[in-house]
C-alpha cells in the first residue's frame, strides 16, 4: 500500500486521546474540600454482595451456618466484620455466666452450673461468705458449754461402762487367786498365794496338783480378760461412732440455717439446688476440715503436699469460670492468637514435690467460652497453622458443645493428675477470614467444610464508577483524613484519587475497593501538601505522591532500561527487521508492576517439524505458553493447509530471556513474526505488540495493558521518540486504559501512538505497511502482493521443494 493507504490504516486503528485515560471531572462535586462535607458514619463501599451475605448469614441461627469471609487484602473486609458484628450484637441478649464447683461425688469431674448474665458473681461471692459463716459457726458449735457438756457425757458413760467391765474382770481375778497388772506392755496375770504374790520358791514348794491348779485359775483370768477386752473394743468403737454421729449431728444443726435462705433464693434451679444438698452433707461429713488440729509440723507437710486445710476448703469456693457482668449485649471477640489452649480453655497445674497437681480452681477459659452466646473471629491462615486446633473447631462446632481437654497429657514427662470438666453447651456464631486459596483448598479437601461454614461472604476488588460510588469514595478520604489528623482534600485532589482508583482495576468504568492502597496516597499526599505550608491537599500533590511512590520501588526497571539504552539487551526501536518483533511483557516486584519490551524472533525453512518453541524444549516455557503455540499452529493450518500440507519447520524464541515464560500475551506477537519470516516481510521496530489470538486469528485481550504501553513507551523516549514508535493493543483493552499523564501528552502531540486492533490481518498491516489480503477470492487465492498471498507462495515453494527432495 501506499504512504497515503497506510496513513489511513494507522489513524483507521489509532485510539482516540479521550479513550487513553478517563479524567473524573471534579465539577461533578458540589463542595470545595473535604471539610465542606457533612461527617457521615462509615460504610462499605461498593461491597454489596458482601453486604447481602453477612447480614444472611449473621441473622440465620440455625446451626452450621457460620460464615468464611474471602477477599484479597486491603478491601476492608476486616473492619466491616468488625463493625457488622459489633453493632448487631449490641441489640442481642448478654449470655450466662458459667461457674465450675466441685463435684463431690466424682471430684474428676468438676460441675459446672449457668446463671443469668452478672448473678456469677455474685453467687460466687455468696459461697465465700457462706464458708466463712460455716467456718465460724461450726467452730462456735464445738467450742460452746454445751457441746463440751454433751461430749463428756458421752464419754463418761462409755468410760463408766468400760470401768464396770474392769472392775468386774479384777473381781473374778480375786476370786480365782490371780492378781492382773496393768503396764505399757500390756496386761499381766500373776498368781496369789495367802492373799500376796507367789514367790519361786514357794512355787516350787508346791505340789504338782496345787501347780496345776493355779495354772487353771490363770487361764480362766486369762481367758476372762480377753472377753473383757473384745468388750472394751466394742465400746471404744461404740464411742468412736457415736462421738462421730454427735459431731455431725451437731455441725448440721450449727449449719443447716445457712443454707436455708440460700435454698429459698434459688429455688427454681434445679442444679444449683442439687449443689447445696451435696456441698451441706459434705461439710457434714468433713466437720473436721473446719477445726483446728494443732499439729504444725503436720500441718507444713500438708501445705507441701497440697492437702493443707486452705486446700481442702477450696473445695467449697466458686470458680467464676465465665463473668459476663460488664458485656453490653452479646460477646464479640477477635482473637489473633488461635492456638488450642486459647481457643478451647486449659486445666493448670501446680508443682508439689515433684508432681504436677490440680482442682477445679485452676480451669481457665478459651476464647469459645468467652465468646459463647456471641460471636468469634478468626483468621484462617492463623488458625490453621495451630496444631489441632481446626480438627478441634470442627467437632465442637459439630456437637455444639465445648469440652475442655489436654490433648498433650498423654505424652507429658511427667504424669498429672487429669480432671475432665463437665462440657458446656455452645451456641456461637464463627467468622473465619482469609485468602481465597485457603476457601478453595477446605472446600476441595474437608469434607465438613460446608456442612459447618455454609456462608461464604466473598468481598470484590473492584466496584462501578458511578456518582453515588464517587462521592462514597469522597466520604471515605473525608473519613480517613478527619480519622489519621490529615490536611482536608480540594475536590480536585480527589479527582486525582479516583481517576488512580481506576487505574489500580484497569478499567475507566470501575472503581478499586482496595482502600488500603488508596490510603497509602493518602497519607503520603498529605505528607507533601504539609510539606509546603498549603491548608488542604490539591493535585499535585496527590501527582507528587504517586510519583514519588513509583520512584521508591523502580529500582529494578530503572536497571532494566539502563541495559536496554547502553545495548546489553538488544531492544530496537526504529528500523525495519525480517522475522523480528517487540513484544510486551510484564514483570513485578514485591511493590510494583512494570511493562518491559522484548524482542521476539522466528525462523522459518523447509521441514516437517512444525513450530519449534524453543523455551519450551529449554523447559523455560510455562503450559499456558505452550497452548499458545499450539493455536498458532492451527491457524496456519487453517488458513494455508486446506488443500495440501504445510511443509513448514520454524523456531522462535524470546531473545535474551533467561527465566520462565508463560501466559498467552504474546501469542499475537509470535504470529505476527511468523507471517514476517514467511512472507518476508519486514516489521517496523518502533511498534511493540501485546495480545493473545485464537485459531481463527481474532485477537483477544490481556492484562497489565497500561505498564505495556508505558514500558515500551519510555525505552523509546530514552532511545528518542521519532513519531512512528506506538503500541497495538487489543480492542477490548481500550476500557482498560488509564495511562499515565506524560503518555496522554504524547500521543495527544503525536509523538507516540496506540493502536487497537480485532483481527491478526490488522495488526499486521499497521506494523509492514504491507496489505494483509487475508480474504480469498472466488478463485480461492489471496491477492496478489498481500502479507497472506505471499505466505501462500512460500508454502507452495516449501512443498515443491520437499517433493523434489522425495524423488
Amino acid at each position: 500500500m501506499n504512504y497515503e493507504e497506510y496513513q489511513n490504516v494507522l489513524a483507521l486503528h489509532r485510539v482516540p486521546v479521550t479513550k487513553l485515560h478517563s479524567s473524573f471531572d471534579e465539577q461533578s462535586f458540589s463542595f470545595e474540600t473535604t471539610d465542606d462535607l457533612e461527617k457521615m458514619p462509615n460504610q462499605m463501599i461498593g461491597q454489596n454482595r458482601a453486604e447481602q451475605a453477612m447480614e444472611f448469614g449473621l441473622s440465620v441461627e440455625q446451626s452450621g451456618y457460620n460464615l468464611f469471609v474471602v477477599g484479597p487484602a486491603g478491601t476492608g473486609k476486616m473492619t466491616y466484620t468488625l463493625d457488622s458484628i459489633t453493632k448487631l450484637a449490641k441489640q442481642q441478649k448478654v449470655p450466662d455466666d458459667w461457674c465450675y464447683v466441685y463435684n463431690f461425688e466424682n471430684p474428676d469431674m468438676p460441675t459446672v452450673i449457668p446463671f443469668p448474665a452478672g448473678t456469677g458473681q455474685q453467687f460466687q461471692r455468696e459461697m465465700e461468705i457462706l464458708l466463712i459463716d460455716i467456718e465460724r459457726e461450726l467452730k462456735s458449735a464445738f467450742n460452746s458449754e454445751i457441746f463440751e457438756k454433751n461430749k463428756r457425757n458421752i464419754i463418761e458413760e462409755i468410760r463408766t461402762k468400760m470401768g464396770k467391765l474392769w472392775e468386774k474382770i479384777d473381781e473374778f481375778a480375786l476370786q480365782n487367786q490371780v492378781k492382773i497388772e496393768r503396764t505399757p506392755q500390756g496386761l499381766n496375770t500373776i498368781p496369789l498365794y495367802l492373799g500376796r504374790p507367789i514367790t519361786m520358791q514357794e512355787y516350787e514348794s508346791l505340789s504338782d496338783s496345787n501347780k496345776e491348779m493355779l495354772k487353771e485359775r490363770e487361764r480362766l483370768v486369762e481367758e476372762k480378760i480377753q472377753e473383757t477386752v473384745y468388750q472394751i473394743r466394742k465400746l471404744d468403737e461404740q464411742l468412736r461412732k457415736t462421738m462421730n454421729k454427735f459431731m455431725r449431728e451437731t455441725a448440721a444443726y450449727a449449719i443447716e440455717g445457712l443454707f436455708q435462705p440460700l435454698r429459698e433464693k434459688y429455688q427454681h434451679h434445679k442444679k444449683v439446688l442439687r449443689y447445696f444438698d451435696s456441698y451441706f452433707y459434705d461439710v457434714v461429713e468433713h466437720y473436721s476440715f473446719f477445726l483446728d488440729d494443732g499439729e504444725d509440723d503436720q500441718n507444713i507437710i500438708h501445705a507441701l503436699v497440697g492437702t493443707s486445710t486452705e486446700k481442702k476448703l477450696n473445695r467449697y469456693t466458686v470458680n467464676l469460670f465465665v463473668n459476663n457482668r460488664n458485656i453490653k449485649g452479646a460477646p464479640v471477640i477477635y482473637e489473633t492468637h488461635p492456638t488450642y489452649h486459647n481457643l478451647f480453655g486449659k486445666v493448670e497445674y501446680q508443682g508439689a514435690l515433684g508432681n504436677w497437681i490440680t482442682d477445679f480452681t485452676f480451669i481457665k477459659p478459651g476464647v469459645l467460652h468467652l465468646a459463647n452466646g456471641g460471636y468469634l473471629i478468626l483468621q484462617a491462615t492463623e488458625l490453621l497453622q495451630e496444631p489441632n486446633a481446626w480438627t478441634r473447631l470442627k467437632r465442637t462446632l459439630q456437637t455444639n458443645s465445648i469440652q475442655i481437654e489436654n490433648p498433650y497429657e498423654d505424652r507429658a514427662a511427667i504424669p498429672t493428675s487429669g480432671l475432665r470438666p463437665e462440657s458446656i453447651p455452645l451456641n456461637l456464631k464463627v467468622i473465619i477470614i482469609g485468602p481465597y486459596y485457603l476457601y478453595d483448598l477446605l472446600s476441595a479437601y474437608d469434607e465438613d467444610f460446608h456442612k459447618l461454614f455454609k456462608v461464604k461472604v466473598e468481598f470484590g476488588t473492584e466496584m462501578e464508577k458511578t456518582e453515588e460510588n464517587c462521592l462514597k469514595m469522597a466520604r471515605f478520604v473525608k473519613n480517613f483524613a478527619d480519622k489519621e489528623g490529615l490536611l482536608p482534600f480540594h475536590r480536585r485532589a480527589i479527582a486525582k484519587v479516583i481517576n488512580y482508583s481506576s487505574r489500580l482495576v484497569e478499567d475507566q468504568t470501575k472503581l478499586s475497593t482496595q482502600f488500603q492502597e488508596i490510603s497509602k496516597i493518602l497519607v503520603e499526599s498529605s505528607y507533601w501538601a504539609k510539606r509546603e505550608n498549603c491548608q488542604y491537599v490539591d493535585a499535585p500533590h496527590v501527582v507528587k505522591a504517586l510519583t514519588e511512590k513509583s520512584n521508591r520501588s523502580n529500582h529494578v526497571i530503572e536497571q532494566y532500561r539502563e541495559l536496554i539504552k547502553n545495548g546489553t539487551i538488544m531492544v530496537e526501536t526504529d528500523g525495519y527487521r525480517i522475522g523480528q518483533i517487540n513484544g510486551l511483557a510484564v514483570m513485578g516486584t514485591r511493590d510494583s508492576v512494570f511493562g518491559i519490551p522484548t524482542k521476539i524472533t522466528a525462523q522459518t525453512y523447509v521441514g516437517k517439524s512444525g513450530i519449534m518453541n524453543i523455551e519450551r524444549e529449554a523447559a523455560l516455557s510455562g503450559q499456558i505458553h505452550n497452548k499458545g503455540m499450539m493455536i498458532l499452529t492451527g491457524f496456519l493450518s487453517g488458513e494455508f493447509a486446506k488443500n495440501r500440507p504445510i511443509p513448514l519447520s520454524a523456531s522462535i524464541t524470546f531473545e535474551q530471556t533467561y527465566s520462565q515464560i508463560d501466559g498467552d500475551s504474546a501469542s499475537s506477537t509470535e504470529l505476527y513474526v511468523l507471517l514476517s519470516s514467511l512472507a518476508e516481510v519486514p516489521i517496523y521496530q518502533g511498534i511493540a505488540v501485546t495480545g493473545s489470538v485464537n485459531q481463527w486469528g481474532e485477537i483477544q485481550p490481556i492484562g497489565g495493558v497500561n505498564e505495556k504501553i508505558e514500558g515500551f513507551y519510555h525505552i523509546c523516549k530514552e532511545r528518542g521518540l521519532t513519531g512512528k514508535q506506538g503500541v497495538i493493543i487489543p480492542k477490548q483493552n481500550v476500557a482498560n486504559l488509564m495511562l499515565e499523564d506524560e503518555v496522554v501528552e504524547a500521543v495527544r502531540e503525536g509523538r507516540f501512538h496506540v493502536w487497537s486492533v480485532e483481527h491478526i490481518a490488522e495488526g499486521i498491516e499497521i506494523l509492514t505497511g504491507v496489505r494483509a489480503g487475508n480474504i480469498r477470492d472466488e478463485n480461492g487465492q489471496y491477492p496478489s502482493n498481500t502479507i497472506f498471498a505471499k505466505v501462500e507462495d512460500r508454502f507452495k515453494k516449501m512443498y515443491e521443494s520437499l517433493k523434489e527432495q522425495k524423488k
